[in-house]
């Protein structure tokens, strides 16, 4: 058990857009799943686990005061990418000070949240975020696509 976080990227599927290509790639290759009674099935959107953080408490910590309005309750999130983006900034920042990290994004500490301390792990958790965010906000078009935070421990 501990905290585990996830930032999930949905992109929503109509065959008006793009030409229609993406949709139909997708939809030939589950040419085969067939429900009885159901009819064929159509991929309305595409879905997957953007990034992923183990124990990264501080990082949980700014979704929870940023994203979640202060709830931390396990939910589902919707993330503008103006919050990746200063994520990203604070995280640099963090990284370029790690005399003042720890008040630039303060651990928080909890049950099953990993160590509270400004440590290697901490500074490692940045570095893999802001390598990750980097990433993820140079994708072309990545506007289209919709962004949630996700918690569990």
């Amino acid at each position: 058990m501990g905290l585990d976080m996830y930032l999930t990227a949905t992109k929503y599927l109509s065959p008006y857009m793009d030409d229609g290509k993406i949709h139909a790639e997708v939809n030939e290759a589950i040419k085969n799943l067939h429900i009885p009674g159901q009819g064929d099935m159509t991929v309305k959107r595409i879905e997957c686990e953007a990034m992923y953080w183990r124990k990264a408490n501080a990082i949980h910590r700014w979704f929870v005061e940023n994203v979640q309005s202060g709830t931390d309750d396990c939910g589902n999130y919707d993330v503008p990418i103006e919050q990746l983006q200063e994520l990203l900034e604070l995280c640099e920042k963090a990284l370029s000070d790690k005399e003042k990290a720890g008040l630039i994004l303060p651990p928080q500490s909890g049950f099953f949240f990993g160590s509270s301390e400004v440590d290697e792990w901490y500074f490692e958790d940045m570095d893999r975020t802001v390598e990750e965010l980097k990433k993820l906000l140079a994708i072309p078009d990545i506007e289209k696509w919709d962004f949630e935070y996700h918690s569990s421990w």
